[in-house]
């Protein structure tokens, strides 16, 4: 409820307004009055109310038809227009008193929520919009009914019938989207990859579950799930959010793994039977185009919204090398083919520069990875226009943490052996323009920890405004999701904030502090 509304009718002139109700935090006040013309309703802001001043009127009829008289100034100034209202001065303006609230804060959203329904205003002291190459000083921004309504001058009154958040000292930017995320995955199970033979359904929907929620609390409310050994889990929590039924991103999910034998996503352990692995790891291994082609329109049918092939060795597994390709361009091909049938997207898990050239020839939309791409596979990657999602920080998250967590050690030496030559790859291929979205392998690297690759992405080269807008219009417009990604009226309201300024100091993207998608609050700044 606003802190002040008033209520009555425009009089048959079109010059002004009968006041009949006030409603103020201590209750309703009516005014007894004989009324014709179109009702209408007005709210006052009553922090910046103030006695006496100017009325102006909208006389144009046509708009005063449709919406009602536009009035502008205050209560009193009003009364003294109406000399046929029974009341004076003197009591209306002890009904004034009883308005004199402060604006209401929002509140936080819990499960279940209408998603996409929220509606506040928040003034932000800095503003990075996703769009522009500068930021914006001093904004106030305007989220009705989940999308962005209009951006103002921060020295302009928020609208009196909203929830109102003063950010006054904090940076806003839209929320945030990391193209490269396992949900129903967590970095200690690489010290046992044995653990997947024994998870249970109870284990995989709380994992994703809560990877989900962390993952939205950490400012990102927009990911791609880019494959996962058991993707029937991350469906079921991508359809609960989208209900309003589990706290998360938007999520795009890519579904299996859709892999050789013994490849990277395939689950076959040293010293373990295949007879041993479940069934349900296993739905994207495939042998030939004809098996990747099957696999993929399984991975369609049951709820797929873009597709991923493992097109070379990876660095946590025991198969193949990294630098060494598994997938042939016609298997890849064969996925392109089911995909393009059905509208989506293929990416390509890559390390091994042959990998690079097959996968971007075979027509994929992006690499992930792309850790060992030589200076031919860098070229042929800007000529086709491919998307590179670069997790280009966990490396040193694992270097830090994995053989205190006990990981493999050919885990530890492919991680070594990949971590520097990427960044390299990553310089070179920012230099030549080539698209790179904000992709941290979420589940390699801790899933709370979303926001902490940016500081090495500027360290390696990128502009500060670019990295903002890697996780943001150019994450979006990769994922064709032209509703997010931007602080730009008409796109849903999806906000974040977070105390200081990322285009100085990366470091503060690591600890957000406000997270509003849709316009409803999931994170408040804590007192």
């Amino acid at each position: 409820m606003p802190a002040c509304l008033v209520t009555g009718r425009c009089d048959d002139s079109g010059a002004g307004i009968q006041i009949r109700t006030i409603r103020g935090d201590d209750g309703l006040r009516v005014i007894p009055q004989q009324f014709t013309g179109p009702e209408i309703a007005i709210d006052i802001a009553t922090h910046r109310l103030a006695l006496g001043g100017k009325t102006a009127v909208n006389h144009d009829r046509p708009a005063r038809r449709k919406q009602g008289c536009e009035i502008r100034g205050l209560c009193v100034t009003i009364l003294h227009m109406h000399r046929p209202l029974s009341l004076h001065i003197l009591p209306f303006v002890l009904i004034l008193a009883g308005c004199n609230a402060p604006p209401v804060s929002p509140s936080l959203a819990s499960v279940p929520f209408v998603p996409d329904s929220g509606s506040v205003a928040v003034r932000c002291g800095t503003l990075i919009d996703g769009l522009a190459d500068d930021a914006a000083e001093n904004r106030l921004v305007i989220i009705r009914d989940g999308r962005f309504e209009r951006i103002d001058s921060g020295e302009a009154p928020p609208p009196a019938d909203l929830p109102y958040l003063d950010l006054g000292e904090l940076t806003c930017l839209p929320g945030l989207i990391n193209t490269h995320v396992h949900l129903a995955d967590i970095p200690e199970r690489a010290s046992d990859y044995s653990v997947y033979y024994r998870l249970t359904d109870t284990d995989n929907a709380r994992t994703t579950t809560e990877n989900a929620e962390v993952t939205l609390l950490t400012g990102f409310t927009t990911v791609r799930n880019v494959g996962d050994y058991f993707p029937q889990f991350v469906y079921d929590v991508r359809d609960r959010i989208s209900a309003g039924n589990a706290l998360g991103p938007r999520i795009q999910a890519a579904g299996p793994y859709l892999t050789i034998p013994g490849g990277g996503g395939d689950m076959v352990l040293p010293g373990y039977d295949e007879s041993e692995i479940p069934a349900a790891l296993r739905t994207g291994v495939a042998s030939t185009p004809e098996e990747f082609e099957d696999a993929a329109r399984r991975a369609v049918a049951n709820g797929a919204d873009f597709l991923k092939v493992m097109a070379s060795g990876a660095v946590f597994s025991f198969g193949i090398e990294p630098g060494s390709p598994e997938m042939h361009q016609d298997d890849i091909e064969a996925v392109v083919k089911v995909a393009r049938e059905h509208g989506l997207q293929v990416t390509a898990h890559v390390h091994s520069a042959q990998s690079g050239k097959d996968a971007v020839l075979a027509g994929v939309d992006s690499l992930e990875h792309a850790s060992l791409l030589d200076d031919e596979a860098i070229a042929l990657v800007a000529e086709h226009n491919v998307t590179l999602s670069m997790d280009v920080y966990n490396g040193t998250y694992t270097e830090n943490v994995g053989r205190e967590q006990g990981y493999p050690e050919i885990v530890m030496q492919r991680n070594f052996d990949t971590t520097e030559a990427q960044r390299i790859v990553f310089e070179k291929a920012y230099a030549l323009g080539i698209p790179i979205t904000y992709g941290t392998d979420g589940a390699v690297l801790p899933h709370h920890m979303g926001g902490w690759q940016f500081g090495i992405m500027v360290e390696r080269g990128m502009k500060p405004m670019d990295a903002m807008k890697s996780a943001t219009t150019l994450a979006a417009d990769h994922m064709g999701m032209p509703d997010v990604g931007a602080v730009e009226v008409g796109r849903l309201g999806d906000l974040v904030a977070v105390r200081g300024n990322p285009l100085e100091d990366q470091e503060v993207m690591k600890d957000v502090a406000v997270v509003i998608k849709g316009g409803l609050a999931f994170k408040l700044p804590s007192e």
